[in-house]
């Protein structure tokens, strides 16, 4: 017998899979975690609710009132009979319009603002007391001054958004880059990165982070400041369909309205967030 005892080859598995197959599974698996849960929760929530608004004496429509009521509504969403008769593609497309303008000008003079405050501390002790003061003032309180100040209800509403979500965008920016890591700041002092080059290769990809979570809780606030600043404003938008539907005591038709309003924040949200994911390469949170 040999004194060396050859070591045997491990065994082929009987079946193997494609990395690619196991791959496309794996994502498979996660997606389905991520969907199944909250499409359980959702039905039953929907049971629940129709077997409690069922009952003689309740004041809401059960769902299945809600769908025989506004199936039109539901299931065309792309009606124009002129006017304010619209559906409710139309009146959501108006509605994020607005947002769109009033976020953007709320990102842009939020990032520039909370970089000077954050950088300056000459900036940070005058500035940050008067924004303390002015955040915690409720957005339709600006409502009326917007309105005096631009007589029109467009540009008001515009500036309700825009006032009402620069707040987060400029606190976590100033706390993103009061926060960038002393490590970094030593390796920009070592190569000597001054001035633009500091401030886009170390400063601004530190504070990158913090800079989207102001701007995933900027556009969380657009999206309510503008529902509920249509409301008073009137004409074509989601929240002015609400408030119309409301005077016409269809609860149902607000129910649709309501469901539109909340998915169209998430997909808000999800969208800002995948912006952050892709743009600091997966250290924003999601």
């Amino acid at each position: 017998m040999n004194a060396s005892i050859r070591k045997a080859a491990p065994a082929k598995p009987l079946l193997s899979l494609p990395r690619t197959l196991v791959t496309s599974e794996s994502a498979w698996a996660r997606r389905t975690r991520d969907v199944v849960p909250p499409l359980l929760v959702v039905l039953l929530l929907g049971l629940l609710w129709e077997l409690v608004m069922s009952t003689p004496g309740a004041t809401l429509p059960p769902p299945s009132k809600i769908w025989a009521d506004a199936r039109e509504l539901i299931t065309d969403p792309f009606f124009d009979n002129g006017g304010l008769d619209k559906g409710l593609f139309w009146h959501l497309a108006a509605s994020l319009s607005r947002v769109a303008m009033g976020f953007a000008l709320a990102a842009v003079v939020g990032v520039l603002t909370g970089l000077l405050i954050g950088t300056s501390p000459l900036a940070m002790r005058g500035l940050d007391p008067v924004f303390q003061v002015l955040r915690t003032v409720p957005p339709l309180a600006w409502l009326p001054l917007s309105l005096a100040a631009f007589q029109e209800a467009q540009p008001s509403a515009i500036f309700v958004i825009f006032i009402t979500s620069v707040w987060p965008v400029i606190i976590n920016t100033a706390v993103g880059v009061r926060n960038v890591p002393q490590d970094y700041r030593n390796v920009a002092a070592v190569i000597r990165l001054t001035g633009v080059s500091y401030f886009l290769r170390i400063l601004l990809p530190a504070a990158a982070p913090f800079i989207f979570t102001g701007l995933r809780i900027g556009i969380g606030l657009s999206w309510l400041a503008i529902v509920a600043a249509e409301m008073l404003i009137g004409g074509v938008g989601i929240g002015f369909f609400i408030w119309d539907a409301w005077n016409s005591s269809n609860l149902s038709d607000i129910m649709v309205a309501l469901a539109y309003v909340g998915l169209t924040g998430f997909v808000l949200d999800r969208a800002v967030a995948l912006v952050g994911r892709l743009v600091t390469r997966g250290t924003s949170e999601g």
